[in-house]
């Protein structure tokens, strides 16, 4: 570029890319001109989100904002997403949002990271699960589920509801755990809650032990569980897989998320699945200037989970490879561990701990997982 200033293009703000930020902040280099492509003026913390919906913490306890980091790490913030990448070009489509005006249509780049989150494709959602694009409400993406959840609420209060989770991930399970608290104590008496599981066991991946744990607290608040798939919603009512209908007024989806449908043109290397496909050094495998992490990435040298867990884990060798990429300085290789610590909130200050085959649970479980999620945000809160 002239002047030998180079561009890095920072397409979304997850958990990677507010690390990124956060090191940017400690030093950028003079060459370097960074720009951020995101949505919204703030992250939404997706380990504090089932809290929210509990009622323990507020919107903004859950939120990073990100405009103090971008001009602490001074870049330069676009308000809008995504449509679409060439990657031969070194070009980024841009779709202005939020009512942002005088948005580029494009943007150009030298180094490019992708960490958008994840993302439910409408049209794969309707063809697998017809009507839930319209009918549903689901947990991604975040900033639109913490938006509509106070209505939920509304709901709840005005009458006895029945509410349905759909997915019995870790993120379905504390969803339904939330849910289940906040309008016992805060709704309307005779509130029914099931969470359907798609045909397998509750919390499929981890140990038998845990599994046993999870089943005895939703067996203990009276949460109702359904080892069938959901086949269709409409208004009022969920059909299954097995021809029962479900009467429900609340069906929240916290099934699988999808590779946006923008990278299917890109020109980099894509898994089957439609993710970018990355290496030990979290750089495509089909273009060393691209770099990629969260749940829009798939390492191509090994297997792990798209969680919050491991996209946060990304963001320092993340941020040390694309500063290395700029310098043309050696990258370092992001090892992943093979356990994580899982902390499964129960909507109480109660959640249950697990690493590998080991678990335990308990009200110190929750104060443990609040400690470690209150520092996280403060760290970039400084």
């Amino acid at each position: 570029m002239h002047h030998g200033i180079k561009k890095l293009l920072l397409l979304g703000a997850g958990h990677a890319h507010v690390e990124v930020l956060a090191r940017l902040a400690q030093g950028r280099p003079g060459n370097l001109d960074v720009t951020v492509l995101t949505p919204y003026p703030h992250q939404t913390y997706s380990g504090m989100t089932p809290g929210f919906v509990a009622g323990h913490y507020s919107e903004d306890d859950c939120r990073i904002a990100l405009e103090p980091l971008m001009r602490a790490a001074g870049a330069r913030w676009v308000q809008g997403r995504c449509n679409g990448i060439d990657a031969e070009q070194r070009l980024v489509a841009v779709q202005p949002s939020g009512g942002a005006q005088g948005a580029p249509a494009s943007l150009t780049y030298d180094l490019l990271s992708i960490d958008t989150g994840a993302v439910l494709d409408r049209a794969r959602l309707e063809a697998g699960m017809p009507g839930a694009a319209t009918h549903a409400l689901p947990i991604r993406p975040i900033e639109a589920f913490t938006t509509f959840w106070p209505q939920v609420m509304e709901l709840a209060q005005a009458r006895a509801v029945s509410l349905a989770v759909v997915g019995a991930g870790a993120g379905g399970i504390e969803l339904v755990f939330a849910a289940e608290q906040a309008i016992r104590l805060n709704g309307h008496a005779g509130a029914r809650f099931t969470l359907i599981t798609g045909g397998p066991e509750v919390a499929t991946g981890y140990a038998p032990g845990v599994q046993r744990r999870v089943l005895r607290q939703l067996k203990r608040r009276g949460i109702t569980v359904l080892r069938e798939a959901c086949t269709g919603v409409s208004e009022g009512e969920l059909r299954l897989a097995n021809g029962a209908r479900l009467a429900c007024d609340v069906p929240l989806l916290a099934i699988g998320t999808h590779a946006p449908a923008w990278l299917h043109d890109s020109g980099l290397a894509l898994s089957e699945e439609g993710h970018v496909q990355v290496n030990k050094f979290l750089q495509s495998t089909s273009h060393a200037n691209v770099f990629a992490a969260g749940d829009v990435a798939n390492r191509s040298d090994q297997i792990h989970p798209r969680s919050g867990v491991y996209a946060v884990r990304a963001g320092p060798p993340l941020a040390h490879n694309l500063l290395a990429a700029h310098e043309n300085q050696p990258l370092k290789a992001h090892h992943p561990p093979r356990h994580s610590l899982n902390l499964l909130s129960c909507g109480t200050r109660h959640a249950i701990a697990s690493y590998g085959p080991l678990h335990l649970e308990g009200a110190w479980v929750w104060w443990w997982k609040d400690r470690i999620d209150q520092g996280f945000m403060a760290r970039y809160r400084r």
